[in-house]
């Protein structure tokens, strides 16, 4: 069941339903966007949604996804819905996507990537926290 967020830009979006089609179009969306392709390494991927206009997208999966980034040793949870304003090299406003730090786990609010030439994606969670990684650790895994 979708949020009403999501439900505000559904309107003149374009939405995908099934999980082959959806994790395609996403990682087509990543691409455009110049980020790594392999940042949502979802399964079960119910929808997937992109509101040009507004700069909106959404991912909706049958339930929460815990992945391990193992080049950078990073654990990151993904709930069955999540949601992002996006423009080139950035996505800000996002929900559902957490890092573990220590033992806390924190919301990441927005990713993005400076310099179109840069090496390094940047995370910044809800408490202003903020941390550089190499783009390669979040390619698509073979």
């Amino acid at each position: 069941m979708a949020s009403a967020t999501i439900d505000r830009y559904r309107k003149g979006a374009e939405v995908y339903k099934g999980d082959s089609i959806c994790k395609k179009k996403s990682i087509e969306l990543l691409a455009e966007l110049r980020l790594p392709k392999g940042l949502f390494p979802l399964d079960n991927v119910e929808e997937f949604g992109h509101n040009r206009e507004a700069g909106f997208v959404w991912l909706i999966q049958k339930k929460k996804k815990d992945h391990t980034f193992k080049k950078i040793k990073r654990q990151v949870s993904y709930a069955p819905e999540v949601t992002a304003f996006v423009e080139e090299g950035k996505m800000k406003k996002m929900t559902g996507v957490k890092t573990k730090e220590l033992l806390l786990w924190l919301s990441i609010v927005e990713m993005y990537v400076d310099d179109p030439s840069s090496e390094k994606i940047t995370f910044k969670t809800g408490t202003g926290l903020s941390d550089s990684f190499p783009r390669a650790a979040f390619e698509l895994e073979q």
